[in-house]
């Protein structure tokens, strides 16, 4: 690989370049958080750090994936030997990747909760403010950097996995901004008759947004497993439908049965079409055609939309 390539490989206008760059930073503040953490005798900064190792580690598997269904839809030989030994593609992995990031994002929230809960009633903890604060700063920066950069590149390119990751970037933001005040107002309060304060004033406030962060990944743990149980989409049965009510009643077929899923980025759809038996036969291009123009009036016409479409005279073979 040329040394471009490997410098086009971080750019963030494409998915698996705004994924490289994103596990790239959470390198940087991961050990930022553990080394800073250790050093302020802080456990809400290690964690911070140990949380966005953990979002590194799903951003690299989402990586993954994304380069799999890329190579998988791709041209080549590459793409060929991949559709050889998994015929059906890699979409179902992408709502798996999602959920189970979800599902660590808002466990890391509520484990931390609890701790500062925990460390709340045991009478706080005493830390080294200056150093708490230079690590807050710079972790703030970045954090809000890629989850800025993130949505703004995920205007274009409309990637769950960039969706996710940027709102892992501004959730861990969010716990950084909250650090970042407890550890100003703790250095305010020092040497003051408020000074009794300084050891519960981290985990009250980390404590306060956790609870504000723990349902943000909801939404997205719901879709995938909307998309993992196969869940109809409603918007795309209603529209395949509509289609295929017009294909019946301008070829005069008997009826129709529609079955779509959404699975990930791609879009599953099979339709039957009911034809009335005895009806004239018809050249196998004709049939081709037909499909090309059902298949038109759907839409969406990319590598990650699957369309199967069958004409039959028997009701069982279309149920």
């Amino acid at each position: 690989m040329s040394s471009g390539s490997r410098r086009s490989g971080f750019r963030p206008d494409t998915e698996a370049g705004a994924l490289r760059l994103s596990i790239a930073a959470t390198v940087v503040v991961s050990a930022l958080g553990i080394g800073f953490g250790l050093l302020s005798g802080s456990f809400s900064i290690v964690f911070d750090g140990v949380y966005s190792l953990v979002d590194g580690v799903m951003t690299s598997v989402a990586l993954l994936v994304a380069n799999l269904i890329a190579a998988s839809t791709a041209a080549g030989a590459g793409g060929r030997r991949l559709v050889q030994r998994f015929t059906m593609g890699f979409w179902h992995l992408e709502p798996m990747v999602l959920g189970v990031n979800g599902l660590l994002l808002t466990g890391a929230a509520v484990y931390a909760f609890i701790t500062a809960i925990g460390v709340l009633l045991s009478g706080g903890r005493a830390l080294n403010f200056d150093q708490a604060i230079v690590y807050a700063v710079l972790t703030l920066s970045i954090c809000l950097g890629m989850g800025l950069l993130g949505l703004r590149t995920n205007r274009r390119l409309k990637s769950d996995f960039v969706a996710l990751d940027a709102k892992g970037w501004l959730m861990s933001g969010a716990i950084t901004a909250s650090l970042l005040v407890a550890f100003v107002v703790g250095v305010a309060v020092e040497g003051t008759e408020l000074a009794w304060i300084s050891p519960y004033i981290d985990p009250t406030v980390l404590a306060l947004v956790c609870l504000v962060i723990i349902p943000i990944p909801i939404a997205t743990i719901r879709r995938a497993l909307a998309d993992i149980l196969l869940i109809t989409p409603a918007d795309l049965k209603a529209q395949v439908d509509d289609v295929a009510r017009a294909i019946v009643a301008q070829y005069g077929f008997v009826d129709h049965r529609a079955y779509v899923a959404r699975v990930g980025r791609g879009r599953q759809i099979e339709l039957a079409f009911i034809v009335p038996a005895g009806a004239p036969p018809r050249p196998l291009e004709d049939w081709d055609r037909l499909r090309d123009e059902i298949g038109a009036h759907i839409g969406h016409d990319t590598p990650d939309r699957w369309l199967t479409i069958v004409f039959t005279t028997d009701v069982e073979w279309a149920d």
